[in-house]
């Protein structure tokens, strides 16, 4: 089911989405080679607990037996989603990190992830940066009340394959607010489901993640890491959006 947040809990989500925002470009900053990504992690928690948040990903999947033991997802390189924060995983110029971050404050979640170049990177990683940010803001485009979602998905995937680049199928976004994970499922491509009609007072969390080579992805060992299947690059952005009367609203920019 769809939930459709009412006049309290938008406002709460607008103040979370914020503050999630300022944390990422705290986190961005201390993004530099020789840096740890446990120490990243670290600081992402402090700055939510004293901003009067909770981390949203700490704790998940606790029913499972395995839950995420972070505050961030720091995915690395070939590493799409759900990277595990460690002090030996130094950032190493060249790198591209992607940093996802999840917040619940005042009862509302907001989700955010952005990919970020460890010093000067390959033409090839800079324009997989580039395409995945970009596709994103064309998808948040064709956000409006009463038009179908899939013009978000469809928008995002000829966007990222007139790049050469694509989209990962197996991962995809999805609603956001009262829970992390609400409905709808949001894919980043077209595809033959059922229709969903965009209405004010919906909350989403839109990430298109594009690969370099194929779309398809890989699990690792701990369980939680996605990686590509071919070992070439990967990119992530994400955002809360809330579909309102006058068109989308980004949560998570400031």
């Amino acid at each position: 089911m769809i939930i459709i947040k009412n006049e309290n809990e938008i406002a709460a989500m607008r103040e979370g989405g914020k503050i999630l925002a300022s944390v990422m470009r705290e986190l961005e900053k201390i993004t530099m080679p020789g840096e740890n990504t446990l120490a990243v992690d670290q600081l992402a928690e402090r700055l939510i607990r004293e901003a009067g948040g909770v981390p949203a990903f700490k704790g998940y999947g606790a029913e499972s037996g395995n839950p995420f033991p972070a505050t961030i997802c720091a995915s690395i390189n070939n590493e799409i989603v759900h990277g595990i924060p460690k002090k030996d995983r130094i950032l190493k110029k060249g790198d591209i990190f992607k940093i996802d971050i999840g917040m619940r404050y005042k009862g509302m979640m907001t989700d955010m992830a952005r990919t970020f170049a460890v010093g000067k990177v390959s033409e090839e990683a800079q324009k997989l940066i580039d395409v995945t940010r970009e596709s994103l803001n064309f998808g948040i485009e064709k956000l409006k009340a009463g038009k179908p979602l899939s013009d978000y998905s469809a928008r995002v995937q000829e966007f990222v394959e007139r790049h050469g680049f694509s989209i990962v199928r197996d991962l995809v976004g999805h609603g956001v607010g009262r829970e992390l994970h609400e409905d709808p499922h949001i894919p980043n491509y077209k595809t033959r489901d059922p229709e969903i009609i965009l209405k004010e007072g919906m909350a989403l969390a839109l990430e298109p993640m594009v690969n370099a080579g194929t779309h398809k992805i890989k699990l690792g060992n701990d369980n939680w890491t996605f990686s590509t299947a071919d070992g070439k690059l990967s990119a992530h952005f994400e955002d809360t959006v809330l579909i309102t009367k006058n068109g989308p609203e980004i949560l998570t920019r400031k």
